[in-house]
């Protein structure tokens, strides 16, 4: 062999080196996606009535924020703008996608957060609820994911594995496409043993784990410890359930965490922490149990308690510590975020409505990213959907919905218009007050319609 070959081999041989050691080098990712916890429900975010120690050890060693907006206020929309990076009107799922077998999900030509990841070189993972397609096409391995493990559906019984909401009742827990039976055993203890499984691989590719923790989501099967330490503070009902459960994942989200720390791990990983959406007022969870705080509104509503969320990251050594951010972020921007760090490809062929927030964690200067943004309901089937959308600290929701705080005059308006900086609780509407801030916030929600339109008809085809 010549020289110049044995030159360019080495080169083609140093290049690799450096490629397999950048991505070594690149961090871990932990997005844990809890479901239903209500605005306020931890105790770093003010719920004194609370023991949640993992999620307050994340805020202390990470960032907390205050104006984090989910991107919708119902399971599988919330769960596609997360993984899709857009307003879920643009991914085909505005609102939730069928429990049952064959329920068509989110399309197969779209280039979801795990996929991105997988082409960056990352090892990705599934653990817990899905709820974004349960067909071979639309459910998790094939949507970016190397391994699954969970159930496909929006909520089961956690010892039966059973998804009881209408008859006939249906097993749900499934291994990379294939159903298992683990009957009796406590769906959270399998999830964390999943989580560690993968925590523990030897495989020296960088892991991305999305744990779509299904908790506090009914039905509230909290542990006997703390029922029992829930019964003995003499919390009401249904606080007292929905306490026992919330406190029994923060728990298992204490031992994936503890985890990362016993194997080394720990600097090297970024841990998201956060809820799909407010909590739940239904029927299932005791007609409530979670908080909104000051806020009001709840789990399928588009008020502030609907849609502001607990949200934590955390990456020591890295990130800042023990800080608070207060801007105005969504549940969107973590798909730009994380592919920045990761050094993953962006979708060519589809508009990403977040952005990337890595500067607004670094400082509580850096203003937000967002000039408006926009939340809705199925819209092409209903013109007269529900709709919010937000300009700076201005709001207006169309057809705003609020099942526990009653409205003025007993019937909700057809359009609220808030300032957030001065109401943040929604309770005065200025709509009759400023006629010209209404015109520009509908003509602003009609641009963000006509926008949707097009790429939510592409998704359903």
């Amino acid at each position: 062999m010549s020289l110049r070959w044995k030159i360019v081999l080495l080169l083609l041989l140093f290049g690799l080196l450096q490629s397999q050691k950048s991505l070594a080098e690149r961090p871990n990712i932990l997005l844990i996606y809890t479901d239903d916890q209500g605005s306020a429900d931890a105790r770093c975010y003010g719920a004194l009535d609370l023991q949640t120690p993992a999620m307050d050890g994340l805020a202390r060693l990470g960032v907390r924020f205050t104006q984090m907006l989910a991107p919708a206020a119902v399971c599988s929309p919330s769960r596609a703008g997360l993984l899709g990076g857009c307003i879920p009107m643009r991914l085909g799922a505005p609102g939730n996608i069928s429990s049952s077998r064959g329920g068509k999900g989110l399309s197969p030509g779209l280039y979801l957060l795990p996929e991105a990841l997988k082409d960056a070189g990352y090892r990705t993972h599934h653990v817990g609820k899905w709820h974004l397609g349960y067909t071979d096409e639309t459910m998790p391995n094939a949507q970016g994911f190397d391994s699954s493990f969970g159930h496909m559906g929006g909520c089961i019984d956690n010892y039966s594995h059973f998804f009881y909401w209408n008859g006939p009742n249906r097993h749900d827990l499934w291994r990379n496409g294939r159903e298992v039976w683990r009957d009796g055993e406590g769906f959270g203890d399998l999830m964390v043993e999943e989580a560690k499984a993968v925590i523990s691989s030897e495989d020296k590719r960088p892991f991305f784990i999305y744990w779509a923790i299904n908790w506090p989501h009914y039905p509230l099967q909290g542990s006997d410890k703390w029922r029992a330490h829930y019964r003995s503070k003499k919390l009401a009902h249904p606080r007292d359930k929905y306490a026992a459960f919330l406190s029994t994942m923060d728990e298992l989200i204490g031992q994936v965490v503890g985890h990362l720390d016993k194997t080394g791990k720990r600097k090297n990983t970024i841990v998201i922490l956060q809820s799909d959406h407010g909590h739940s007022v239904e029927e299932r969870t005791f007609g409530g149990g979670g908080s909104s705080g000051p806020f009001r509104g709840h789990k399928f509503s588009f008020l502030e308690g609907g849609l502001r969320v607990p949200s934590i990251i955390s990456w020591p050594g890295t990130l800042p510590e023990g800080e608070v951010r207060k801007q105005f972020v969504t549940g969107c921007d973590w798909y730009p975020t994380l592919a920045k760090w990761a050094e993953a490809p962006l979708p060519k062929n589809m508009k990403l409505d977040g952005k990337d927030i890595s500067s607004v964690i670094g400082s509580s200067d850096t203003p937000s990213p967002h000039k408006d943004f926009f939340w809705t309901q199925d819209f092409s089937r209903n013109k007269n959907a529900p709709w919010a959308v937000r300009q700076g600290d201005w709001k207006l929701l169309h057809r705003p919905l609020d099942q526990v705080t009653p409205w003025k005059n007993g019937k909700a308006p057809g359009y609220l218009l808030v300032n957030l900086a001065e109401d943040p609780g929604e309770s005065t509407n200025l709509a009759d007050r400023d006629p010209t801030r209404l015109a520009k916030l509908k003509d602003l929600a009609k641009r963000y319609r006509e926008d949707l339109l097009p790429d939510f008809r592409e998704a359903r085809k």
